[in-house]
């Protein structure tokens, strides 16, 4: 079956986050912070883009999120798009893997990588990274 070639982006401002689903890659990344006003809003385009991958989704999917902050109204939204992607991994239709990246000695993004991590039956990797 084909995969999907449709690139899909949304640029991140300093509420939202840079969200790109890149199909032929098999690679979800989200990037930034989080506090939108309207997370419906923030969130919806991306559901949509995976409602198209989800017909025809890379064997392998890995989901890269490194966030330097959200708030509890994404922390939902997050969770509705991770168990979209459980849903692939469960079905044996995509091996997912969760790539939870966070600066070094950020203890809450950590914490809240170990949540989802619990949360989840798919691989997790807390990913430490060094800011520029």
């Amino acid at each position: 079956m084909p995969q999907p070639t449709s690139l899909f982006r949304s640029a991140g401002t300093d509420r939202t986050p840079e969200i790109v689903l890149d199909p032929e890659a098999g690679l979800l990344t989200i990037t930034g912070c989080s506090i939108p006003e309207n997370p419906e809003r923030t969130f919806a385009p991306l559901h949509a883009a995976l409602d198209h991958y989800e017909k025809a989704p890379a064997k392998r999917t890995v989901v890269r999120i490194h966030l330097t902050y959200f708030n509890s109204s994404s922390t939902k939204y997050l969770l509705d798009l991770l168990k979209r992607l459980e849903d692939l991994h469960v079905g044996g239709t995509s091996e997912v893997l969760l790539e939870w990246c966070h600066e070094k000695g950020d203890l809450d993004m950590q914490e809240a990588g170990n949540d989802y991590k619990q949360l989840l039956e798919f691989p997790t990797q807390l990913v430490e990274v060094r800011s520029e």
